[in-house]
């Protein structure tokens, strides 16, 4: 199991990784309010600005605080 950094002592299995995204985008906002409202959705940002969704295949949600460029250079 390979487990890529996403900063501030987080990690999510690389293997589980279906996309990783801007949260700019319209339908990504819904992704993230509907992970949200089911409690899909996993904070990682420790507070700080979401630059990226992580989005799993088993339907969870990782917000990032990391921009996507970054954490697909680490894989």
């Amino acid at each position: 199991m390979q487990m890529l950094n996403i900063g501030f002592g987080n990690s999510v299995n690389a293997d589980k990784i279906v996309a990783v995204v801007s949260p700019d985008a319209a339908p990504v906002k819904r992704i993230v309010q509907n992970a949200k409202d089911s409690g899909f959705a996993i904070d990682a940002t420790c507070g700080r600005k979401t630059r990226s969704v992580i989005i799993c295949d088993s339907g969870h949600v990782v917000l990032c605080a990391l921009l996507p460029e970054t954490l697909v250079g680490r894989e």
